[in-house]
């Protein structure tokens, strides 16, 4: 069992990056599937396939480098951090995007701030 799987999810991805792996697979769950779609829409990842019991992700690289250039969790199971509609934060000054766990659903941070929702600040992707 893991305490923090969203932060187990992040750093399979970040390990699967630094080693140039081509697919990475996850215990499934319904949060993961919502990070991975999100990453998928935003187009860090390639593809994303849910099996039964895990979630394959297919990374993409750009000229043999990561496109996912750092991963970082905001919100841990010791400490919760929410936002407001209007508080939600720009990632490397727009350069990368920042998912929020709402009251409508997870969705990135731009989304969140045009439905006017704050909810907890899960992580920060660039």
């Amino acid at each position: 069992m893991l305490t923090d799987p969203i932060a187990d999810m992040l750093t399979r991805i970040r390990n699967a990056h630094s080693a140039l792996h081509r697919d990475v697979k996850i215990p499934k769950s319904r949060m993961k599937v919502d990070l991975g779609r999100i990453l998928k829409d935003e187009g860090y990842v390639e593809d994303m396939s849910v099996d039964d019991a895990t979630i394959t992700i297919t990374l993409k690289y750009d000229h043999g480098r990561p496109v996912i250039s750092g991963l970082k969790r905001i919100s841990t199971p010791g400490r919760r951090v929410y936002v407001g509609s209007t508080e939600i934060p720009k990632v490397q000054n727009g350069l990368g995007i920042c998912i929020l766990s709402t009251s409508k659903g997870v969705m990135d941070g731009t989304t969140a701030s045009e439905k006017h929702v704050g909810g907890e600040l899960l992580c920060e992707i660039w």
